[in-house]
Order: structure tokens, then C-alpha cells, then sequence
């Protein structure tokens, strides 16, 4: 039975533990959606994760939508992130890119004025904060299928800039109601062209995005996150298993790297009603499978021993943790997250917390 300690191969890579960095919006990103090297130092310092997965990235301007988060359209953010990539490696890290179009949950403000795009015409409920002071959400632009077809370019270009900054692979960010989840999910999604009304033509983005992404870097270097059940970003889905234990079904053939799931144990904060789909998709799907949301060391260990997943990844933990590996190995007491300083600027909450050594 595997423990979180136990080696596993992802992929092109053999990592040295099951402990994932999950995914993680920090808002440290500098001018022009920059790295710096307040970042280079942040993930640096969590190198001890079997694979780091870094914090949501803009594919392009069309898809970035939140203050201070990072790109990777420009050759100053590669430039920023081969920093963040040396640092980690030097480390002996694997770090991969996680690739995000926001969809319809940017805003004018951040556009040029320009509506942000979905896959129907159907605004989120709710408000963003914008460049300018919080705002509600504006019903998006419906993509054309043209558009559409441009925005997968513009994945298979992101990949391929990540690769050159050195990353080792790239997540889909297809989850927590971003353009990808957008297209996937019924309640976002309404068209009756071949992107909408069947459930396998809600999937053709997602297929076509990653089938373009694997041919630009190899399968083995790239991963897909879902969140089955999240209602974040106003999401809906009328049949969440069905939707994507199919998802997991087209998936299966690209070979990826992995599979992540997005879905709280009972008793988290972001935990849904209904019953949980990750289990639904182990059953259908034979690659690795990652999954997240409120694990502890001994739940993680146990979820490992039961096959319910391959590997597992952390997120407040590892924010606030960046010893995580070594705490787990020794069943050390962990820091408590700042909750307050999860987005703000600065190394407040984000690369001060101590480590076991500095607190002895």
C-alpha cells in the first residue's frame, strides 16, 4: 500500500513523494503580470513537494482577470518564471504551469473595456474585484466557434512559452468555473452548436484544448484539473457524475500526465452537497489520479491505501507549510494560515512563515 513518502511516476517524471503543491491564486505577481522574486522565493522554498503546481496563469490578455496574478504571454513573464523554475529545480523540485482562461468571471476593467467571453451569453451572479473597486459580473460575449479555436491556439502557445521557461510540464486549469469548466458544465452552458447541448460536445473544448496542449509538449507533461461538484463562480451541472466520469472517459486516451480533481472532504469549507464524483471517476479512469480538498496527513495516507488516488495535494497546508514534507514525515504540529493575507501584497503570509528548523 502506497504512503505519501512512497516514490511515484507522473508522467515523464519519477517524484520522490505523493505530496502535491496544489494550485494556489497568491496575487504577487508585479507590473505587466510579471514573476519577481518574491515568487522565485515562495515556490523555491516549497521545492520538498513531489510536484509543485503553481498558481493559475493567463494564457493570454483576453483571459486574465484577477489583480496581480501572473501571465505567460509576454518575454517578460517567461523571463520571471525561468527564475521561479531555476530556483526550483536547483532544489531538485518539478514544477509544473497551470493554464487559465478566466472566461466569463473577468471584467471590462481588466479588457480594455472589451466584454469578457464565454461559452453562452449567461452571466455569473455575483461580484470581482477589478482594477477599479468591486464590481458585479457582466454577461459575457458567447464565443464564436472561430474565437473558439483561437483560444486553443492560445493554450497550445502558453504551453509551449512554458516549456521554454523551463517548466516541466502544464495543468489545464479546468475547473472552479473558468472558461474550460464553463464550456463543460450545463448550467453555463447553452449553446446547440457543436460546442453545447450534448455532454460530449460540452467536452469537445476541453478535448480539443488538451489534444492541442499534448502535441505542442507530450502527453506526459501535461495534467487536467476538474472540480466535479464546485459551485464556485455560480457553477451548476445538472448530473455531475455522469458529466465527469465522461470527461475522465475522453480523457483516458490522450495518456496525460494525470488527473486532478478539485472536490472537499465533508466537513471542509469548500465542501459540496451531493454525493462526491472523484470515487465515480477512479473506478472509469486507469491513469494517475490526484485529488484535493481538506486531506490531512493521516486522511491522505488513508485515501492512498484505499486506491482512492495516487497522490494527493495540499493547498492552505502547503501555503502556510513550506516544510510540509518534513512536518508530515515527523507528525509535526503545522503553522496556522493568515487567512487575512492570502491575497495581499508583500512577504506577509506568503514567504514568512517559519519553518520547523528556524521555529527549534
Amino acid at each position: 500500500m502506497p504512503t505519501l513518502f512512497d516514490p511515484i511516476i507522473i508522467g515523464d517524471y519519477r517524484l520522490s513523494n505523493r505530496i502535491i503543491m496544489a494550485p494556489m491564486t497568491r496575487g504577487r505577481a508585479e507590473d505587466g503580470a510579471v514573476p519577481g522574486k518574491l515568487m522565485e522565493d515562495y515556490y523555491a522554498s516549497r521545492a520538498g513537494a513531489g510536484l509543485i503546481i503553481t498558481e493559475a496563469t493567463a494564457i493570454s490578455p483576453q483571459g486574465q482577470g484577477w489583480l496581480n496574478a501572473p501571465g505567460i504571454w509576454t518575454d517578460a513573464q517567461e523571463k520571471g518564471w525561468k527564475a521561479v523554475t531555476y530556483a526550483v529545480h536547483a532544489k531538485r523540485g518539478h514544477i509544473f504551469l497551470q493554464l487559465w482562461h478566466m472566461g466569463r468571471v473577468s471584467h471590462p476593467d481588466f479588457l480594455g473595456g472589451k466584454l469578457p467571453v464565454g461559452a453562452s451569453a449567461i452571466a455569473a451572479q455575483g461580484e470581482t474585484n477589478t482594477p477599479i473597486g468591486k464590481k458585479s459580473y457582466v454577461t459575457p460575449h458567447a464565443l464564436t466557434v472561430e474565437e473558439i479555436q483561437a483560444i486553443v491556439e492560445d493554450y497550445a502557445s502558453a504551453a509551449k512559452r512554458a516549456m521554454k521557461a523551463g517548466f516541466d510540464g502544464v495543468e489545464l486549469h479546468g475547473a472552479n468555473g473558468y472558461l474550460i469548466d464553463q464550456f463543460i458544465r450545463n448550467g453555463s452552458n447553452q449553446r446547440t452548436d457543436d460546442y453545447g447541448g450534448s455532454l460530449d460536445n460540452r467536452l469537445r473544448f476541453l478535448i480539443e484544448v488538451a489534444k492541442a496542449v499534448v502535441n505542442v509538449v507530450g502527453a506526459g507533461k501535461v495534467g487536467v484539473r476538474l472540480s466535479p461538484r464546485s459551485h464556485y463562480n455560480d457553477m451548476k451541472d445538472s448530473n455531475p457524475i455522469h458529466t465527469f466520469t465522461r470527461a475522465a472517459e475522453l480523457l483516458a486516451p490522450l495518456n496525460l500526465a494525470y488527473i486532478h480533481t478539485m472536490e472537499a472532504l465533508p466537513g471542509h469549507f469548500f465542501a459540496e452537497e451531493g454525493e462526491r464524483v472523484t470515487p465515480h471517476m477512479r473506478k472509469i479512469y486507469q491513469g494517475v489520479l490526484i485529488t484535493n480538498g481538506g486531506y490531512t496527513n493521516k486522511l491522505a495516507n488513508d485515501a492512498l491505501a484505499a486506491g482512492e488516488a495516487d497522490a494527493i495535494a495540499f493547498g492552505v497546508p502547503y501555503l502556510a507549510n513550506p516544510d510540509l514534507v518534513q512536518r508530515f514525515s515527523q507528525n509535526a504540529p503545522l503553522n496556522s494560515p493568515d487567512f487575512t493575507s492570502f491575497y495581499t501584497p508583500g512577504t506577509k503570509g506568503y514567504t514568512d512563515y517559519p519553518t520547523m528548523d528556524l521555529k527549534a
